[in-house]
C-alpha cells in the first residue's frame, strides 16, 4: 500500500510540474499583449510600457519568466495581478475561493444525496412509468447547456416572477448592520439558482451511472442469496446491493471534486458569482498572465489530489485492488 501511494505521489508531482511547465508556455505562445487591456483606457508612452514589462518581467526571455516564476511559486507568490495591479495574486484568489467553495459543496451534497437515491430508485422500479420520466427528465438535464440553463432559471425565477435574486452572492442594498442570520438568509437566496443550474446538469450523469450500476449488481447471485434469507428489501438494497454499486459514483466524484476549487466557469459568468471561475474567466480575456498560472495550478492540484483519493476510496472499499 504504501509503495503504491508512493508511487501515485511521483506521478502526481511529475504531472503537476508537466502541467506547469505546458500551461506557462502556451499562455506565452498565444496570440494578444497582456498590456493591450492597460492602454485601451489611455495611450501610454513607449517609455511607460516598457517600465510594465520590467514590472511584470514580460521583457525577459520565456525560459528566465518561468524559472523566476518557478522560485516565487515556490515560496507560494504568485506575483502581482495585471488587471488589478497592485493587488497580489494570492489575495484575488484567496478572496474568490470561499464563495467557490460554497457553491461547489452544495452542488456535490446535492449529487451524492439526490442522484443516488433517485438512481437506486430507477433501479428498483425498472420499466415503470416512473423509471421512464425520471431516465427523460436526466437525458434532458444532461444535454441542456449550463449557460443556457441559467439564462432560462434567471429570465424565470428573478425577472418574471421576482422570486430570486438574479446573480452576485449577496445583496448591496442590505443593510449593515444586518444579523448573522439575515446575511446567512440572503447568501441561501443568492446560491439557490446558480447551485441548482449545477445540480440539474451534474445530477443526470449521477443518476444515470447509478441506475446502470444498481441494475448490474442486482443480477448478482448473492442479491439472490440474500433475499432468500429473508432480509427486508431495504437491507438488501442499501446494505448488500448498493455498497458494491459504488465505484461508478466514486470515479464521478473524482472527477466533480475539483468544482469545490472552482466552481463553474459558465455558470459563474451567468450569475455574475464572485467565485474562482468568474475570476478566471476574466482573467483569460485580458491576459492576466499570473491569475491564470495560479488558477490553472489550482485546478491541476485539485485534479490529481481528487484522482489519488478516488483511487484510494476504491483499494479501501474492494480488497481485490489492492497490492498482493
Amino acid at each position: 500500500m504504501s509503495r503504491w501511494l508512493l508511487r501515485r505521489l511521483v506521478d502526481a508531482v511529475v504531472t503537476f510540474l508537466l502541467v506547469a511547465v505546458l500551461v506557462f508556455v502556451l499562455m506565452r505562445l498565444a496570440p494578444g499583449d497582456p498590456l493591450d487591456r492597460l492602454t485601451e483606457d489611455r495611450p501610454m508612452a513607449p517609455a511607460e510600457q516598457a517600465r510594465l514589462r520590467t514590472l511584470f518581467g514580460l521583457d525577459q526571455p520565456l525560459g528566465t519568466q518561468f524559472v523566476r516564476f518557478a522560485e516565487a511559486a515556490v515560496r507560494g507568490d504568485f506575483g502581482a495581478s495585471i488587471e488589478y495591479y497592485p493587488t497580489r495574486v494570492t489575495d484575488l484568489v484567496t478572496s474568490r475561493l470561499g464563495p467557490s467553495l460554497l457553491l461547489g459543496f452544495t452542488v456535490l451534497l446535492v449529487n451524492l444525496i439526490g442522484g443516488v437515491w433517485l438512481g437506486v430508485l430507477q433501479a428498483r422500479r425498472r420499466g415503470s412509468r416512473l423509471d421512464r420520466w425520471l431516465t427523460r427528465l436526466s437525458l434532458a438535464g444532461y444535454a441542456a447547456p449550463s449557460f443556457w440553463l441559467g439564462w432560462m432559471l434567471v429570465s424565470l425565477f428573478a425577472i418574471k416572477w421576482r422570486l430570486l435574486p438574479a446573480a452576485q452572492m449577496t445583496d448591496p442594498l442590505l443593510p449593515p448592520d444586518a444579523g448573522w442570520l439575515s446575511r446567512a438568509a440572503d447568501v441561501g437566496a443568492h446560491l439557490i439558482l446558480p447551485a441548482v443550474t449545477l445540480s440539474i446538469v451534474s445530477l443526470a450523469a449521477t443518476m444515470r451511472y447509478q441506475r446502470s450500476a444498481m441494475l448490474e449488481v442486482l443480477r448478482l447471485d448473492f442479491v439472490f442469496a440474500a433475499r432468500a434469507r429473508g432480509l427486508s428489501e431495504r437491507r438488501v438494497i442499501w446494505r448488500h446491493a448498493w455498497r458494491n454499486a459504488l465505484f461508478p459514483i466514486l470515479t464521478l466524484l473524482g472527477l466533480w471534486l475539483p468544482i469545490l476549487v472552482t466552481g463553474a466557469v459558465f455558470v459563474e459568468q451567468v450569475f455574475n458569482w464572485p467565485g474562482l471561475g468568474s475570476l478566471t474567466a476574466g482573467a483569460v480575456m485580458t491576459r492576466d498572465y499570473p491569475v491564470l498560472m495560479a488558477t490553472a495550478l489550482l485546478v491541476a492540484a485539485a485534479v490529481l489530489i481528487s484522482g489519488i483519493l478516488t483511487d484510494l476510496a476504491h483499494r479501501w472499499l474492494d480488497p481485490r485492488t489492492r497490492d498482493g
